[in-house]
Order: C-alpha cells, then structure tokens, then sequence
C-alpha cells in the first residue's frame, strides 16, 4: 500500500509563506522545540554544517523528552552524513531512515534515479511545513553568491492530517500500513479561509499529478500566470499549455536561473525560449544567485509551493510533493514577492533577433518542443526497482561488542 495524497480541495486553513532559509529555519527549529507527542521530518538533503546541526539540536532534545521523532532522509542527496551525527539521533530514539542508500562505484552516487526528493515536516499532527528548502547552509544569505532563494509555507488547519497521514505512512513498513490505512482522518479545527489540496508525484498511482494541476491551472488561466521554477525543462503537454495561455491574452512569466548552481539547467531552458518567447510568453532570469524555488500562482487565487521542479526528473522519476492552494491572500503575496524578484534582480530574456541563424535556431526549437512528447515514455524504459528505506541503527558500545563476541 503506497501512502496517498488527498485529491479534492479541503477548505478551512491557513498558509504563511516562508522566503529562504532566514524565515523557515527558526519557524521549523521554533515548532519542533514545541512539539508535544510526535515529529516527521522527510527531507532530500541533511548535511553536517551549522543548518544540519540546527536540526540535529532540535530533534535530539525533542527525542530525549519523550517525543516520538521520525526522519527520512535521501541516499543520493544526504550521502556523507558522519557516524557520530546518525548515531547520536538512534540512540536518543529517532527513527532515522534512508530512502534507497546505495553504494558508490569509483567514488560516484549510482542512486540518481527514483530520489526521494520531498521536503515536508510535520509536528504533533496539526502544524505543517512543505516546500524546496533544504537542511543545509546553501539556503541563507550569508552562504555567500551561491547561496540559494527559494519558498516553503507553514500550514495550518484540516490539509494537515493528509500530509501528516501520508508522512506516516511512508515510513511505516508493509504489515503496519496495512493496519493504519483504514484509519479515519483526525478532523483539525479551521484555521483560515484557504482551500488546499496535498498533490504528491510516485511511480505507481501517482505519476503525473503535479503535472496535471499544472495543466488543469493553465488551462483555466485568463489573467496572469507566474512561474518561478530552478529545473525548467518541462514535458510536451505543460509547453503547449503555457504558448496556448499566452496565445489567449494571459500575461504568461517564467522565472527561471539566471546564474545556475549546474550550468546545464540554463542550456536546456534555452533550448525552449525561442518557441516560448515566439507565442508571447515572457522570460526572466534570476540573476543574483541560484534560483530554487518551485512557486508558482495563476490569476488572483491559485497557488502551489512544493519539491516539484518542472524538468524529466521531477516529472517522471522523483518523489514529489506540492500543495496547491486556492486563496486570493496568500495569491496576492506570492505575487507581490515574485514581482519584487522580477523587478529588482531579474533581466527579462529578449527575442533573438532576426538573422542568418534564424531558420537553425527555429529548427532546433521545433525538434526539441516535439521530442519532448517522449519522454515520460523513456522514464519507462529506465528501472523499475523498489528502492528500499533503510533503518539506521547506532553501533553498540565497545564494551558490549566485546561481551557479544
């Protein structure tokens, strides 16, 4: 049994959006040092600088007072974790587990494919955060120019319980998500006006489920569309959606990295600015340091802040999870925050002007918009293994090695 996401709009919360690690790391150490009964944390990175070890503070001291304390972390993207750090966490109690730990060959992480990528926490059932940060100094200002800008929110309210439910179930074994699957939903007070919905990415049920609110988004979209997304290099059906809303009226923008953290994330989105930029869509590049959120609103109330880049690997192979929100507030502010970044640290992509290179570079567009039709089909063709959640366990004292022996 796979955990699921919710699939209808639930009403009744409340969204904070959190900018950079400066607003998210104190909230999420703050309602960790509060919690009462339990904490789930899932993230894709966790490494040991000053950010790791804030976490690692803060869920040992909630362990060590009795807290029920659950991480999930990703092979490929927390691989160095040192001993000293995992098994201080086990033997204060944390149930720390590692999705698909996979072995190097020649000093190289094989277990690029099938990550689990999501970033959500959940404390004592009822409080909430989900978005693209990450445990890891990259995510503050004072990193330095490669430091990242990027979006989470802190949720409130009745969406909760399904992202608490799905954060339970994806630690759990086989024979105990069976015993919990039926479970009814605790029912959590309102705590705003916002309807929600928790929209996650699998390779079973759920494949294509953030794409397609996306999709249904865009195709609904009749003002404004905004999009501020790190990985751009999204499928067939999502390409023809954007030109198709912008070919209508809608005021379409994409911000995309300007001074990407790898350089081909840059090259691939180009491939795609002469066939977007031809049907009206405007591009912006973010220029003062990577870009990695994935934001993006439609109109005055749709919303979504998650994991999910818009590229082959988010798309077709990762683990993914977004919420999507219906909520003219927390629209508004998402708006005004993406059109500060325009404004101010972002230079709009022009139209390549007309010349002997035209008909190559229109050819080139053409053949990359098309084949672009393929490939959630290649994904398939890539391995279908289960990739296992390993459960880390803290070696025994020296003493009791020599007794056992």
């Amino acid at each position: 049994m796979r955990p699921r996401p919710s699939s209808r709009w639930i009403p009744g919360n409340h969204f904070r959006l959190l900018e950079n690690g400066e607003e998210f790391f104190p909230r999420v150490f703050e309602a960790i040092a509060q919690a009462q009964r339990e904490v789930m944390v899932e993230t894709f990175i966790l490494f040991d600088d000053h950010i790791g070890q804030g976490l690692h503070a803060a869920l040992l001291q909630a362990a060590r007072r009795g807290v029920s304390v659950h991480l999930l972390v990703d092979g490929f993207g927390s691989p160095d974790l040192p001993d000293h750090f995992v098994d201080s966490l086990v033997q204060a109690g944390v149930r720390f587990r590692v999705f698909d730990p996979g072995r190097r060959l020649f000093g190289q992480r094989l277990n690029v494919l099938r990550r689990m990528h999501r970033k959500i926490v959940v404390v004592d059932g009822t409080l909430g955060f989900i978005g693209g940060i990450n445990y890891s100094a990259d995510h503050v200002a004072d990193f330095g120019p490669q430091a990242k800008q990027d979006y989470a929110v802190e949720v409130h309210g009745p969406i909760v319980a399904h992202m608490h439910r799905f954060t339970r179930m994806a630690v759990l074994p086989p024979s105990a998500q069976r015993t919990h699957r039926h479970e009814p939903l605790p029912q959590l007070p309102a705590a705003g006006s916002a309807h929600a919905m928790f929209v996650t990415r699998d390779n079973h049920r759920h494949t294509n489920d953030i794409e397609r609110h996306y999709r249904i988004a865009l195709r609904a979209a009749r003002e404004r569309v905004v999009i501020a997304n790190a990985y751009f290099f999204p499928g067939y059906r999502l390409v023809r959606e954007l030109r198709r809303a912008a070919r209508r009226g809608v005021d379409v923008r994409l911000i995309l990295q300007g001074e990407p953290d790898m350089p081909i994330v840059k090259t691939a989105a180009g491939l795609l600015y002469d066939h977007l930029l031809r049907a009206g869509v405007r591009i912006y590049e973010y220029c003062e340091r990577p870009l990695h959120g994935k934001v993006a609103l439609v109109d005055r109330e749709w919303s979504t802040v998650g994991s999910s880049n818009l590229d082959p690997l988010s798309l077709s192979l990762n683990l993914e999870a977004n919420v999507v929100i219906r909520d003219a507030s927390f629209n508004a502010l998402l708006y005004q925050r993406l059109s500060r970044l325009m404004q101010r640290h972002c230079r709009q992509v022009e139209p390549a002007p007309r010349g002997a290179w035209e008909a190559l570079r229109l050819l080139r567009g053409y053949c990359v918009y098309h084949l672009m039709r393929w490939f959630p089909a290649w994904a398939g063709w890539l391995p279908r293994h289960e990739p296992a959640i390993a459960v880390m366990q803290a070696e025994p004292p020296a003493d009791q090695t020599a007794r056992a022996s």
